[in-house]
């Protein structure tokens, strides 16, 4: 799946999905797609991603408390 960083909307291709949906991981593997040259996996603060239309993630992959208010 790709999404956006917020800093520079920089594509970010990220590699573990179980990561991304789970509230509790604050990070995400993933791998910026900047330049002509396959960059390295890192970790990246999910709260700084976007999906590519510029909308947020949902809250309930961010927040763990989210659906016990």
């Amino acid at each position: 799946m790709f999404l956006k960083t917020q800093q520079d909307e920089s594509l970010v291709e990220v590699l573990d999905l179980k990561q991304l949906f789970d509230p509790f991981a604050v990070r995400v593997l993933g791998r910026l797609h900047a330049g002509e040259e396959l960059q390295e996996a890192e970790l990246i603060l999910k709260r700084d991603l976007l999906f590519p239309s510029g909308e947020s993630l949902p809250v309930c992959w961010l927040d763990p408390s989210y659906g016990k208010r």
